[in-house]
Parts: structure tokens; sequence; C-alpha cells
């Protein structure tokens, strides 16, 4: 699929997430002079175009509404919809359905957990009916009818958490032939939302899910906005964070194609979250680069 590159454009009102992460600020008020008219929630806008070496193949600033509720109707049926959703998020965006496990103690429901409002994806993290609710969104960064995933390519997002015990993030990119350990996994930023900004590296032919290199930043997860990149290259895998490199490796990089998954989900290291925890994951752009 061509064409994907196309561009959302923000027009928004700041006050629509003031006030949601008190750790992450507002808005500045002096924006980058090559983006005038565009306001950045964050204080940093979303790259827009080619860099050395890498075509930018899709970007979403979050423009538009998706009330709560609209992220509905996904289907794990090629090709892979959210029927609910409103365009032109449902030629862009899945995720993972309503109903399936986190494989911890959470249920994804993106229909009560996904909305963008304010130039913001939000990710509203709570417990219902004693139901830990989570989401993973997806983005179909080829189009609907194109594949899920690519080999290689520049992965970049700007977002905020608040710090909540008992969830974390795990955004990755995930093997489309879905054989793991044996064609690798990248995840960066992994980490708890009241712990600190890890990634890790799963090897090409791994026998096991500890093999792997790890990077540990000391960077909490939560309470600021922060830039996560991963470069995924035929014989390595960089980690930058908030334009520092913290991590790089070139062992048994994995060579299939892959997919990137937003997961937000509960913990893994058996800490159920209480169910009066609730707050939110902010995501104020995603950037997306194929090798040239």
């Amino acid at each position: 699929m061509g064409g994907m590159a196309f561009l959302f454009r923000k027009v928004i009102a700041v006050a629509a997430i003031s006030g949601m992460l008190a750790g992450c600020g507002s808005a500045p008020s002096d924006l980058s002079s090559t983006r005038p008219a565009n306001p950045c929630v964050s204080g940093e806008c979303a790259p827009v175009g080619d860099l050395p070496g890498w075509r930018q193949v899709f970007v979403d600033e979050f423009d538009g509404t998706v009330a709560p509720g609209q992220w509905s109707g996904c289907t794990f049926v090629e090709p892979l919809t959210c029927s609910g959703l409103p365009e032109p998020y449902r030629d862009r965006w899945w995720a993972f359905l309503e109903g399936w496990s986190d494989n911890a103690n959470g249920v994804y429901s993106p229909s009560r957990v996904l909305s963008v409002s304010g130039g913001v994806l939000d990710v509203s993290i709570r417990t219902e009916d004693g139901v830990h609710l989570v989401a993973a969104p997806v983005p179909l960064i080829n189009g609907i009818d194109g594949p899920l995933g690519q080999l290689y390519g520049r992965y970049e997002i700007r977002f905020c958490a608040d710090s909540l015990p008992g969830y974390k993030i795990a955004w990755l990119l995930w093997p489309d032939s879905e054989a793991w350990p044996r064609d690798g996994e990248i995840d960066f930023p992994e980490g708890n939302l009241d712990g600190d900004i890890e990634g890790y590296v799963h090897r090409q032919d791994g026998a096991a899910p500890n093999d792997q290199d790890g990077f540990f930043t000391g960077v909490p997860v939560s309470g600021e906005w922060h830039t996560a990149i991963i470069e995924w290259s035929p014989d390595l895998v960089v980690f930058i964070l908030d334009g520092d490199e913290i991590g790089t490796t070139t062992n048994r990089i994995p060579t299939t194609p892959m997919h990137w998954v937003l997961e937000v989900t509960t913990s893994l290291d058996g800490h159920e979250p209480d169910d009066v925890t609730e707050g939110h994951v902010l995501i104020d752009w995603v950037a997306v680069y194929s090798p040239e």
C-alpha cells in the first residue's frame, strides 16, 4: 500500500487535557518556527517527513475525536478492523479484541479504555466490576489492506503516564509470524508505571524467553513527557530516550517482519492492581519509518 504517509494536522485547545496528568505539564506558548500554526500538546511536535536513511510511512498526531465507546467492533479476521472507529481512524488503527486476557490480571477493552480528544490518544486505566481494564492499540502502518508489519524500521512515540502500581507499558515489535521466541521481539519503552523505563531485544532464533539483551535507564516511566525511539536495522537495534542513546545491540538481530503493538497492561510481576487505582497514559503522537 502506498500513500499511507498522509499527515494529520492539529488545531486543538490545550485545555482539553489540562489537569488530566498533573505531572505532564501543558502545551508550550512558543512553538517550532517550522510549524507555527500547529500547537503541540506535549511541547514537542511530531516529526514530519523523511530522515537520512529512513522514509516516513506513518504519522499520527491524533487530530479529531474518537469518543469513549467508539473504539469497538474489532475483529481478528483479515482485514483487521474496528468497525466502530470513525474515519480516518478506522483505516489506520486496530486493537486487541474486547475480552481478551492480557495474560496477567487484566482484560483488554478498547471500547472502554481508548479515546482521542484534545490532540492525544488517551488510555484510561481503571477497574470496573472487579475487572482491570487495559488496551493494546495497533497502528496499521501499511493501511487496512496492507501487511501488518514491516522488516526493519524506526518507531517514535511521545507519551506521558500516571504512576499506577500494578500496571505497565510494553510497547513492542512483535513478529508477524507469531513464532516466538524463535523470531524475536523488540520492547521499548517497557516498564511498570510506578517503575523505570527499560528496553529488551529478544534475539532471532531464540530458544527461551530470557534469550535477550536488556537495557535499564533509571528514568521513571511516569510524571514527565518522554520521546522513545526504536531503530531496527539488519545488524543493529538502537534505543533512544529523550535524545539520548540508552542501548544498542548487534547480537542476533530479528530478521522477520514485525508489527508495532502499544500495550498498556497489568504487571506480570504478580502485583495485582488495587480496584481503586485509576489513571491515564497519554500519547501525543507516533511516527514510523522504513529503511531507504
